[in-house]
């Protein structure tokens, strides 16, 4: 393991958090095969669900671990998940109670070591270098404020950086604690496949698997000049970086967002024609929503685009950058549509999402031209 500056940088994933949340919900099914996703109804007098039962399509959202230990994972969609656990139980994601639990675990994280980077609503960053602490102690303390604050585990990555960090804090789910010192970079990290480290994805462990390399340790062994060849200058260097645990990035505590975006995937494939009236509604409804969230972030942004994706599953985007900064909803849908007009539609909709980038502050004169409505095509 190389020498690092005196750092400690934990990673504090929780543990199947949207399962894990509903399961405070609903205690009787702890134990069971459950997955989150969809849109149906909530249980209603104990009586639940079940997978096989599901029409739609939708995606699931996480699962608990019984139901991944039948093969069920996140972004499966809800019908293949049924072809593997057709007994598995269904509940409706609820995105306000889990926002709610978030808020509160990292509180509780926060009232013990403020520096604190914020990955996601079940994921946070550290930095636990300045705390007087062992790493062992501190990572037990936090996983009981978390406990005492929510009810909900988690577990917890220790390193001198937030590569390894990340990468310890999966090895010994659900509940555990990890430590990476001296030593354990070969003993630990070596050994996993690639694709455990964060930033190595499906297409590079493909270009890599036909390199020969599939572990870390391969990695790290690999001749730079071959990783040139293959991915380039940049990317090779990160490679050989990362093999060898080498992360210099701080923990960054504030960041400002680049882009806000909603979208949303249709329980059928809409008909840009025949359902124009719902594909208006889902629009408008997701201009709105966008809105919204601008307006708590306290941010406008001056380029809007969409995304489709049609029952081919090929993706089409669209951007259009405007004179002025926007933040309205209907100054949102007016510029998103003009980008729906620039794309042909042949086939049926699975999927629409509306974002906004470019973003800044809002000042005080507020921001954006006069509203103009505008159809959705």
């Amino acid at each position: 393991m190389p020498d690092f500056p005196a750092r400690r940088i934990a990673h504090l994933d929780m543990d199947a958090f949207f399962a894990s949340v509903e399961l405070l919900r609903y205690p009787e099914l702890r134990g069971q095969a459950v997955v989150i996703g969809g849109r149906g109804p909530r249980p209603e007098n104990g009586v639940y669900a079940r997978l096989r039962d599901y029409v739609g399509r939708g995606v699931i959202t996480t699962a608990t671990y019984e139901a991944r230990a039948l093969g069920v994972h996140s972004a499966m969609g809800m019908m293949k998940g049924a072809r593997l656990a057709p007994e598995a139980i269904v509940l409706p994601v609820d995105f306000v109670r889990y926002r709610h639990y978030s808020r509160l675990f990292k509180a509780a994280v926060a009232d013990i070591a403020p520096h604190i980077e914020d990955r996601g609503i079940d994921e946070i960053y550290i930095d636990l270098t300045a705390l007087p602490e062992d790493s062992a102690t501190l990572a037990r303390r936090l996983k009981q404020a978390v406990w005492d604050a929510t009810g909900l585990r988690c577990s917890i990555g220790i390193s001198p950086n937030k590569l390894l960090s990340k990468i310890a804090s999966d090895l010994d789910k659900p509940d555990g604690i990890t430590l990476i010192g001296p030593g354990d970079l070969e003993r630990r990290i070596w050994p996993l496949p690639v694709s455990k480290v964060n930033g190595i994805g499906p297409k590079a462990t493909r270009r890599l698997r036909a390199m020969g390399i599939e572990t870390v340790a391969q990695l790290a062994a690999a001749p730079p000049d071959r990783l040139q060849d293959e991915f380039g200058l940049g990317m090779a260097q990160w490679l050989l970086d990362v093999a060898h645990g080498i992360d210099e990035r701080p923990v960054v505590t504030e960041s400002e967002p680049r882009s806000l975006s909603r979208e949303t995937t249709f329980e059928r494939d809409l008909h840009v024609v025949r359902d124009r009236a719902q594909l208006s509604q889902i629009f408008r409804e997701l201009c709105e929503q966008l809105a919204r969230d601008l307006a708590r972030k306290g941010v406008c942004g001056a380029t809007v685009g969409v995304k489709l994706r049609f029952d081919d599953f090929h993706i089409v985007t669209r951007d259009l950058t405007l004179d002025e900064t926007i933040r309205s909803a209907d100054a949102i849908h007016r510029a998103a549509g003009q980008c729906l007009k620039r794309v042909t539609f042949e086939r049926r909709l699975r999927l629409l999402g509306v974002r906004v980038s470019k973003l800044e502050p809002v000042d005080e004169s507020g921001a954006g031209p006069h509203p103009v409505q505008l159809s959705l095509y």
